[in-house]
């Protein structure tokens, strides 16, 4: 890269960067009158929400406004207590370790142990709350995104749950936008598409970009480009043993 157009580089970022610091300024004054709460709320939070609305002041605004609502009422007590999501838990299906090569954090999920009990949908969206709220925690200074493996490997028309995915992708899309990087779905079998046909529409097309289908016959080298073999997890050819999320 030349020496101009390097120049010419950092100073469209340097604009773009002046021109979200003015937004979020615009967007700090419209949000905090309407709730005084949202006072809490640092830049990073309000430029996720604007860079997922394309920097658009006043949808950002009314969606981060909609979110601190929902988590008042959701969330009431700040977090997700692991009482409150006994049946998921219990399914040990979830895992948090590992990062990828730009240091976001990696969560593991082995699809075919999901199966519908009776706390239901609610205690699924708490349960991914509860996986956020884990997730968060590990994220390192400076970074914003994290990652997830589905293993599909097993998965049956017993553990297929429409409801319980399109929740899920709701909560990334309306509550916690701009923090999934990728979604990579590995070993998925032909009766899952069945599924993911009736899913995909509902699906906005920025987080339909992120969820990559990863061919059987290349899941480890797929994975290796976005993570080292140390940081993989050991059924993926990886070295790292998986943890159970309340372990984690």
């Amino acid at each position: 890269m030349g020496s101009e157009t390097m120049e010419n580089s950092m100073a469209i970022k340097k604009q773009s960067f002046e021109i979200e610091k003015t937004k979020i300024g615009l967007m700090r004054i419209l949000v905090e009158k309407q709730d005084p709460s949202s006072k809490e709320a640092d830049d990073s939070t309000l430029r996720r929400f604007l860079r997922s609305r394309d920097l658009d002041v006043e949808k950002a605004s009314n969606m981060f406004l909609k979110y601190l609502n929902w988590k008042r009422t959701f969330v009431p007590n700040g977090s997700i207590s692991p009482t409150e999501i006994r049946h998921e838990l219990e399914q040990n299906k979830m895992f948090l370790q590992g990062s990828d090569k730009k240091g976001r954090p990696m969560a593991v999920v082995l699809a075919s142990r999901h199966f519908q009990h009776e706390g239901g949908v609610e205690e699924f969206k708490r349960f991914v709350v509860y996986l956020f709220d884990k997730i968060f925690t590990r994220m390192p200074p400076g970074q914003e995104k994290f990652i997830v493996i589905g293993d599909l490997k097993g998965w049956g028309y017993a553990n297929s749950d429409i409801r319980a995915y399109l929740a899920a992708l709701s909560l990334v899309q309306d509550y916690y936008p701009e923090r999934l990087e990728k979604l990579f779905i590995v070993h998925a079998p032909y009766i899952f598409m069945t599924a993911w046909k009736m899913v995909c529409p509902l699906i906005d097309q920025k987080t339909r970009n992120k969820i990559i289908f990863v061919d059987k016959k290349s899941v480890k080298s797929t994975l290796l480009e976005e993570i080292e073999e140390s940081q993989l997890p050991e059924i993926l050819g990886g070295k790292l043993p998986l943890v159970p999320i309340q372990n984690s």
